[in-house]
């Protein structure tokens, strides 16, 4: 993992928050604990010989940004507004990441399905799931980030997917977990 240029995309986002509102300003002061170190979380689930990754409306770069840079995997970033994506070119220019980044809208990312997809604080689990199933290759599957209001989502996903779950949480996470899904399908097919 490269620290330092991690350290560089967090200076980044410092300098251009204020402008687009990357951030929230009460997370300023507190980027690395709450989004950076969050992201880096995914790391332990990440197959170490993945050929490359889609992150879902990746916004500031959390997850998909931050585990590219760590990982030097490629990802494909998707980001609908345009002020953040161009962020994002810069972000992934200046640290050097192996990044492509989608202007546009996920139902229309021209991307070959990729073997693992992410996304953070973008939709409930049925509308990600939505997202997902088109972009995730055969044998592949999504980690999503979720807090608290996990088994609800769960839940009401259920009604409209079909799909293996993992539930994956460790000491010091609180009410916060990670989502592995695989086997997306939608509950109207076999």
């Amino acid at each position: 993992m490269n620290e330092a240029k991690l350290r560089d995309f967090m200076a980044l986002v410092l300098k251009w928050s204020p402008k687009i509102n990357l951030v929230s300003k009460s997370d300023l002061d507190h980027i690395w604990e709450r989004h950076v170190q969050d992201s880096l979380r995914l790391l332990s689930y990440m197959p170490k010989d993945i050929p490359r990754a889609i992150d879902l409306g990746s916004g500031a770069g959390f997850p998909g940004l931050v585990l590219c840079i760590a990982t030097g995997i490629p990802f494909d970033l998707i980001e609908s507004d345009a002020r953040k994506a161009a962020f994002l070119i810069e972000a992934a220019r200046q640290t050097g990441a192996p990044a492509k980044i989608h202007n546009c809208r996920i139902e229309s990312a021209p991307l070959v399905p990729a073997p693992l997809i992410t996304a953070r604080a973008l939709a409930p689990l049925g509308k990600l799931l939505g997202f997902a199933a088109p972009l995730l290759t055969p044998g592949g599957f999504c980690l999503f980030p979720k807090g608290k209001g996990a088994d609800t989502e769960l839940t009401l996903a259920a009604a409209l997917w079909h799909m293996d779950t993992e539930r994956l949480s460790a000491p010091g996470w609180g009410e916060s977990c990670i989502l592995k899904v695989s086997q997306i399908r939608h509950a109207g097919t076999a």
